[in-house]
C-alpha cells in the first residue's frame, strides 16, 4: 500500500459500472494515472465534488495494476471557476494533455505549464499566447520542438530576415534567395521563429506558432477528433 500522497488535476471522469467512476488524474509526481473512484457516482460525498476538472487536488492510490485505486482525495486550493471560451480552452488542455502524455510519464515542466495555463485563463490574459505556451511545452516534453534558432540544412544561425520552411523530425531549412516570386510567402520569417525562440509572441509570432503547433501536434493527436474543439466550433456557430 502506497502512503505517498500525490499533487494532481482531474483531466477526465467517466462512469465505471453502477456506482463508480474510473478518474484520469494528472500528476506531478507520476504523470497521467487513472484510478477507479468506488462507490462514489450516486452519493453527495466530499470525494465526489472534488473529482471535478481544474480543482488542485491531492490524492493517495493504492493497487499495483496500471488501473489503480483512489484511496483519499483532498483540495488544495479553491476550484479554478471558468466559463465561456476560458472554458472551452481549459476543456482543450485536459483533452489534449489526456490524448497526449503517455501513462507514467512524469514531467515537471508540463505539470508547471498546466498550472500556468489554468491560471491564465482564469485571469486576463491572451487566451492564444496561454495556449500556444503549454503547446509547445508538450511539443517539448516529446522530443517535437525544433530548434528555433538553426538552420538545420546548412548548420547557420536562423536569420531574421530569410525565410524558411520545416522538415519534420528534422528542423528548420532556408528557402532559397531566388525561389519564384510569391513563393517565400509560404515560408516562415526567421525574426518570428528568433521571436519564439526567446518565448516572444509578436503578431507575427504569434500566427506561427499557432501553425506550427498544429502541424506538429497532429500525428500525436491522431485522426479522432478533439471533443473540445467540436464543441467549441458549435458554440461560435
Amino acid at each position: 500500500m502506497n502512503n505517498d500522497w500525490l499533487t494532481a488535476f482531474v483531466l477526465h471522469r467517466r462512469a465505471y459500472r453502477e456506482t463508480s467512476y474510473i478518474v484520469d488524474f494528472f500528476t506531478l509526481e507520476q504523470g497521467k494515472v487513472s484510478a477507479v473512484a468506488k462507490g462514489v457516482r450516486n452519493s453527495k460525498s466530499d470525494k465526489k465534488s472534488l473529482l471535478q476538472p481544474f480543482q488542485a487536488l491531492k490524492l493517495q492510490l493504492a493497487g499495483k495494476s496500471d488501473l489503480k485505486n483512489l484511496r483519499q482525495v483532498e483540495s488544495t486550493a479553491p476550484s479554478i471557476n471558468l466559463a465561456g471560451t476560458p472554458l472551452f480552452c481549459a476543456m482543450y488542455l485536459n483533452e489534449l494533455t489526456n490524448r497526449i502524455m503517455p501513462a507514467g510519464l512524469a514531467s515537471d515542466a508540463v505539470y508547471e505549464a498546466y498550472e500556468q495555463a489554468l491560471t491564465s485563463l482564469f485571469g486576463d490574459d491572451d487566451i492564444e499566447i496561454t495556449l500556444r505556451k503549454f503547446e509547445l511545452s508538450l511539443l517539448d516534453e516529446m522530443g517535437l520542438l525544433p530548434d528555433f534558432t538553426q538552420d538545420v540544412e546548412y548548420e547557420m544561425p536562423i536569420e531574421a530576415e530569410k525565410h524558411y520552411v520545416l522538415q519534420p523530425e528534422f528542423g528548420f531549412c532556408a528557402l532559397p534567395d531566388d525561389v519564384p516570386n510569391g513563393y517565400t510567402s509560404k515560408g516562415l520569417p526567421g525574426s518570428a521563429l528568433l521571436a519564439l525562440a526567446e518565448g516572444e509572441f509578436t503578431p507575427i509570432s504569434k500566427r506561427v506558432a499557432k501553425l506550427l503547433c498544429r502541424d506538429l501536434l497532429k500525428p500525436l493527436i491522431g485522426d479522432k477528433p478533439l471533443k473540445s474543439r467540436e464543441l467549441f466550433v458549435i458554440r461560435k456557430h
